[in-house]
């Protein structure tokens, strides 16, 4: 047992450290490469579709993916999603057009759909049921952290294409050459220390029924959740162009606190919802980001806009840890990969419809109305969060009074109690619901 555990922690850190190590480009990606593209002349349909470009390959394979994940185990398609984002950012460093561009931000997406379900796989595997959402807070923390490192030498180059007068033929394959090597050292470290997790089957057991009511319900609120929050994000950094007549350098310094924020409080806010529940955090999260959207378009200084940026990074910090351990509570250990495969799936269908369907309305319907949608939508999910979806009773946290009259019920109909993580071995994972 104490090797195991040795071997489950030596693995998370890996894990960790190689989700750090990819995760460099993405702050840069986020707002170089709309910069970008209007260099390149492209429209804000154009740029949208480009980041819609990284969310088709999820939507396509990981309804797919979960069960061969499931089979075949975790670290295969771990290790691969580390290659395809290496791959990806030599693309991005030799792109001088919107076809390589394209092209490039497809790969990532092939590691993008790779890498994260094996991931959220891998700390669903290792992690114990009442410390799921501060695992997966720290993975939310490994990928922050890495943007917000990965970022300062993109102001560096971005400051020296303004003041020192060098062109973006000069800069660019340097940037994104650095974050191709780093992708491939987080490639060789995975290779060395992430080991195998997928539980082995002692006995035979009647499958796990990996589509359930609660989790449909949960695709189809971060279907919503993904789309709105995909629609404003390519077009931000335009409008605060458009707006405030911001500098890539101060839209970034802008953002830095909701970096910090990013970086540093999944974790934290993981074990808030290990002690008092999934679906408050969820749909507490979801009401801050939607406040904050509706007050996007009525930004006037770049001082506000950082506060903003940054209570909209606290209100994601604390539901997307909770929804993560949500889905590994209520998915048996033999079909969690299916469970994050659909999970995910409908998380990247949204993604992939919000960016175009952002253009488009940004650009036919006004400025402010993606802004205002979005507020709506994310409204909306908090609100089936909280009307729809079913605590999970797990092992090590009170359950609520509700759950309790519920279980209760359960017990005087059927004369068996409920299933629990008390019966099964800490960290093997929840019972289905």
């Amino acid at each position: 047992m104490t090797a195991r555990v040795r071997n489950d922690s030596l693995t998370l850190d890996a894990l960790w450290k190689a989700t750090l190590l990819v995760s460099l480009p993405f702050g840069a990606l986020s707002f170089a490469l709309p910069i970008y593209g209007r260099m390149l002349k492209a429209s804000a349909l154009e740029i949208g579709a480009l980041f819609s470009a990284v969310a088709l390959v999820p939507v396509i394979i990981r309804p797919f993916l979960g069960r061969i994940l499931d089979r075949w185990g975790r670290r295969p398609f771990f290790l691969a999603g580390l290659a395809s984002y290496t791959v990806s950012m030599v693309l991005i460093c030799v792109a001088k057009s919107m076809l390589v561009l394209g092209i490039g931000r497809f790969v990532q997406g092939i590691g993008q759909a790779l890498l994260w379900l094996s991931a959220y796989a891998i700390v669903a595997d290792v992690s114990q049921a009442d410390r799921r959402g501060r695992g997966f807070g720290a993975i939310d923390e490994a990928m922050n952290r890495g943007s917000l490192i990965g970022v300062m030498p993109g102001l560096v180059g971005i400051g020296l294409m303004q003041f020192a007068g060098l062109a973006w033929g000069t800069v660019w394959p340097v940037l994104f050459g650095g974050y191709a090597v780093a992708a491939f050292c987080g490639l060789l470290l995975g290779v060395r220390h992430v080991e195998e997790t997928r539980p082995a089957v002692k006995e035979k057991v009647a499958p796990t029924r990996p589509i359930t009511l609660q989790i449909a319900t949960l695709m189809g609120i971060v279907f919503v959740t993904g789309a709105s929050t995909a629609m404003v994000w390519p077009i931000i950094v335009i409008f605060l162009q458009d707006r405030l007549r911001a500098g890539a350098i101060m839209m970034a310094f802008a953002y830095l606190p909701a970096a910090l924020i990013l970086s540093f409080l999944p974790s934290r806010l993981g074990r808030i919802t290990d002690r008092f529940g999934r679906k408050p955090m969820m749909a507490i999260g979801l009401v801050i980001g939607a406040a904050a959207s509706a007050l996007m378009p009525q930004l006037s200084s770049i001082v506000l806009l950082a506060i903003l940026w940054g209570v909209d990074s606290l209100g994601f910090t604390a539901s997307s840890p909770a929804e993560r351990a949500f889905v590994a509570d209520i998915a048996g250990s033999d079909a969690r990969g299916v469970s994050y495969g659909l999970y995910t799936f409908a998380y990247f269908l949204g993604t992939a419809i919000g960016p175009l369907a952002g253009g488009w309305l940004y650009d036919n319907l006004g400025r402010s109305f993606p802004f205002y949608a979005n507020s709506v939508m994310l409204l909306l999910a908090a609100a089936l969060v909280m009307t729809l979806l079913r605590e999970p009773v797990v092992l090590g946290r009170t359950p609520s009074p509700g759950t309790l009259r519920v279980s209760r019920l359960f017990h005087r109909q059927t004369g068996q109690p409920p299933r629990r993580d008390r019966h099964r071995t800490p960290g093997t994972g929840a019972g289905s619901q």
